[in-house]
């Protein structure tokens, strides 16, 4: 365990609201740092459809997934806030005094005065191939996640899933393979249809294979992995050569420790009030789509909204006594000085 770090907010979620929630509490001055189980900042946009465009984002008629979290990355600057990415937070414990500590699987230690949880639905995990001695493969020759397609050129490829990204990568790859097989359970797609056309034009072409069946066994030898027996939906089996197997099934969100922390929950989702979005902990707030509430809806737009009477709560949690102006961007001197616009 590595020394507390002392800090006014902890914000649990790197994704859009926990940005947010980093700007907006900037505003008034006060300090946070953030934890996010990922390896990198942007939540759902980045992991599950950063090329995508989002439309309902005010003053952005068209905003590209990624290019919404870059943004926000770039918005947050002036703060300074600690990213700390690829940490999930394990547990939280009220202290005396009304702070909490919070302890990360990293074993990063914080000493929190308040924490705003914007987890999303919780922490993201693969779906897994679900085939019997696939764990010791993981890593090496089963991968969840492209992190180098250099590494893949001129391998025997096999790609598992229906939707974006395993058309994506299966259309990316082929030409540059030695071959690849494209395996999901059904004949029809959940990606964009250009790219399923794309896909049957490469395997019209000889590019790549497609097989309509599930996993059914794994062939290895000395260690490694050398092939996959697919049970085809016609019962049949069929095996392939395989140096590398990538799967797309998607990520499972996972509540996780969240749900051992004393909050009070509905179906997997953090009640709170709707003056503060506060817990059932006082100082302990939950925005986005991890909170609910009457008449809550799950959109960017909301989270945003949340986060900002969110900082008044956290100022006001913090200093009590402090009385507080609500004071605009456009006109207070103290708010520019904040965001580095005017000189100190």
């Amino acid at each position: 365990m590595s020394d507390p770090i002392a800090t006014e907010a902890v914000i649990i979620g790197a994704g859009p609201a926990g940005l947010f929630q980093v700007f907006e509490l900037g505003l008034l001055g006060i300090k946070s740092h953030v934890l996010d189980s990922l390896a990198a900042p942007g939540g759902q946009c980045t992991e599950l459809y950063p090329d995508k465009p989002i439309y309902d984002i005010p003053a952005l008629p068209i905003c590209g997934a990624q290019e919404l979290v870059d943004r926000l990355l770039q918005q947050i600057k002036p703060f300074g806030a600690g990213l700390h990415m690829g940490e999930e937070a394990v547990s939280l414990e009220p202290q005396q005094g009304g702070r909490f500590r919070v302890v990360t699987s990293a074993g990063t230690v914080f000493d929190a005065g308040t924490v705003v949880i914007a987890a999303g639905v919780g922490s993201f995990q693969p779906r897994r191939l679900g085939v019997e001695g696939a764990d010791g493969f993981e890593g090496r020759q089963i991968h969840y996640k492209v992190r180098s397609a250099a590494e893949l050129q001129g391998r025997k490829l096999v790609v598992f899933g229906g939707g974006d990204s395993a058309l994506d990568w299966a259309i990316d790859l082929a030409p540059r393979a030695a071959s690849l097989t494209l395996v999901h359970r059904r004949a029809e797609f959940r990606g964009a249809p250009a790219s399923v056309a794309r896909m049957r034009e490469l395997e019209v072409a000889g590019k790549l294979s497609f097989v309509e069946g599930l996993a059914h066994a794994l062939h290895g030898a000395a260690g490694q992995l050398t092939g996959v027996e697919i049970k085809r939906t016609d019962g049949t089996l069929q095996s392939i050569e395989a140096e590398q197997l990538l799967v797309f099934f998607g990520l499972a969100p996972k509540l996780g420790p969240i749900a051992e922390w004393g909050l009070e929950l509905d179906k997997r989702a953090i009640k709170v009030d709707t003056e503060k979005f506060q817990s059932n902990i006082p100082g302990v707030f939950a925005i986005g789509d991890i909170n609910t509430y009457p008449g809550k809806k799950k959109l960017i737009l909301s989270a945003f909204h949340e986060a900002a009477l969110v900082s008044f709560a956290v100022q006001h949690h913090l200093y009590p006594a402090k009385k507080q102006f609500l004071q605009y961007t456009t006109t207070s001197p103290a708010m520019q000085k904040r965001l580095g616009v005017v000189a100190d």
